[in-house]
């Protein structure tokens, strides 16, 4: 287990220079003179290039790349274009919020996704399956943002029964979670009917039915722990569109997690601060994956041994 586990860190370490490699050209592939932005259109020649020499813009690409990925490193991701504050700094001030609502909506999604494909498991052909089924197609197709805002108008403007915007404590969170956690909610419900039914076409299924057993020691002693292993697999992808997606709803919402601090970063042109959330997200990602990755290889031994 020890080496299926280090193999997994080493696979860790291209993928990360790669991210770093797309996060340093975001400040060179995109139009404009960072020093501009930094002092404004109206400075003059000799304090941008000042400015320029001192954040080594005008040094070689590899060496710009090598102090870029050597601060990485050491957890300096650079200052803000707009606040002059340590970029690794206003990413984890606003982190927990964000880990807040997409660990709930990962928790939520779970929960109602495998109970949901259990069920339409158990009642495959009839009526309870191909309703249920039919709810996730839905929940698939609806878009988050739009269902956030439908949500606020009943539940927040209509019924005045949570925060229309902001806020925090449990009530303030209900709703983001909710938008955030439909669609895989939806996936995993789908995954969990398919695994079912095809482990419960298993040879050692139909031996614990003809060894007496009960329905509910079978279905989840023998089929459903096997039928999540590609459920948890799925699951760190699931984890990354949760964290796509709280650029849509923290926006909608007005939570001030690092999905609204990248739109604000985007949209006035703060390269370091993109760069950082990049970055870090890319980073959390990918330990998580290896989470995953460990997890599946408890669940399942032959990948111990293999």
């Amino acid at each position: 287990m020890a080496l299926y586990v280090l193999r997994r860190l080493l696979m860790l370490l291209p993928i990360l220079v790669g991210v770093s490699l797309l996060a340093f050209a975001i400040l060179h592939v995109t139009p404009g003179d960072p020093a501009v932005l930094m002092l404004g259109q109206y400075a003059t020649p000799d304090r941008i290039t000042g400015l320029r020499q001192e954040l080594g813009l005008d040094d070689p690409l590899h060496v710009q790349y090598g102090r870029y990925l050597w601060r990485a490193l050491h957890g300096d991701l650079g200052s803000s274009f707009r606040s002059q504050r340590p970029v690794i700094q206003e990413i984890l001030d606003r982190f927990p919020s964000t880990m807040q609502l997409t660990l709930t909506a990962l928790f939520l999604s779970v929960i109602v996704g495998v109970s949901t494909g259990v069920l339409a498991a158990t009642a495959r052909n009839r009526w309870l399956d191909g309703g249920l089924m039919a709810g996730a197609l839905v929940g698939l197709s609806i878009p988050e943002f739009w269902l956030g805002i439908v949500l606020l108008i009943v539940f927040g403007v209509k019924l005045k029964m949570v925060p229309i915007t902001g806020g925090t404590g449990l009530r303030a969170l209900i709703l983001p979670s909710v938008t955030l956690a439909l669609a895989p909610a939806a996936v995993l419900a789908r995954l969990t009917r398919s695994s079912m039914l095809e482990v419960i076409r298993e040879d050692y299924v139909r031996t614990a039915w003809a060894k007496g057993l009960g329905g509910r020691s079978v279905i989840v002693s023998h089929v459903l722990r096997n039928a999540l292993i590609p459920v948890v697999t799925v699951l760190g992808l699931q984890f990354a569109g949760l964290l796509a997606g709280t650029v849509f709803i923290e926006n909608v919402f007005a939570r001030p997690g690092i999905g609204r601090l990248v739109v604000n970063a985007i949209a006035a042109r703060d390269y370091p601060m993109v760069q950082g959330i990049v970055l870090f997200t890319a980073t959390v990602y990918a330990f998580l994956n290896l989470a995953v990755d460990v997890l599946y290889g408890f669940l399942d031994p032959r990948i111990r041994y293999d």
